[in-house]
């Protein structure tokens, strides 16, 4: 079973280069019971992302979710990275993403992702990081 994912679009500088797929939203959870071991975990990871993005939880995308090289890019963009992202998550629009799957690797895990926006399909693969102990998302490509 494929998880999919309902998600929101940023065209915003930004958050462009982190999340050219989009941004997780609308409400909807990520299923990590189709994950098992270290996978789950990062699955985990992807649906905490989706609730902090959908309830706009600046301070938990800041502190929780987001690697410390984005936070580090969304605060060169002036202040602080929750300040960077108060304009952020104004301008998302709907979106729909499908985690196809997860490889861990050590402390970086990839997972193939993908999305549909605008009627058009895209493979991407989202980076994450594992800091302190938890994963955390760094980019997708």
């Amino acid at each position: 079973m494929t998880p999919r994912i309902p998600i929101k679009r940023t065209a915003t500088l930004i958050l462009a280069p982190l999340l050219a797929s989009g941004v997780v939203a609308c409400g909807s959870t990520v299923s990590t019971s189709s994950f098992k071991g270290p996978s789950q975990a990062v699955a985990k990871r992807i649906a905490e992302f989706q609730s902090d993005v959908t309830a706009g939880e600046k301070n938990k995308l800041c502190n929780r979710d987001f690697a410390s090289a984005v936070q580090a890019r969304l605060r060169a963009a002036g202040g602080s990275c929750v300040e960077a992202l108060k304009n952020q998550l104004g301008a998302i629009d709907d979106y729909e993403l499908t985690v196809k799957s997860i490889a861990v690797h050590g402390t970086n895990a990839t997972a193939s992702v993908k999305t549909t926006w605008s009627g058009k399909q895209r493979l991407s693969t989202l980076l994450l990081v594992k800091e302190g102990g938890s994963w955390k998302i760094a980019s997708l490509q």
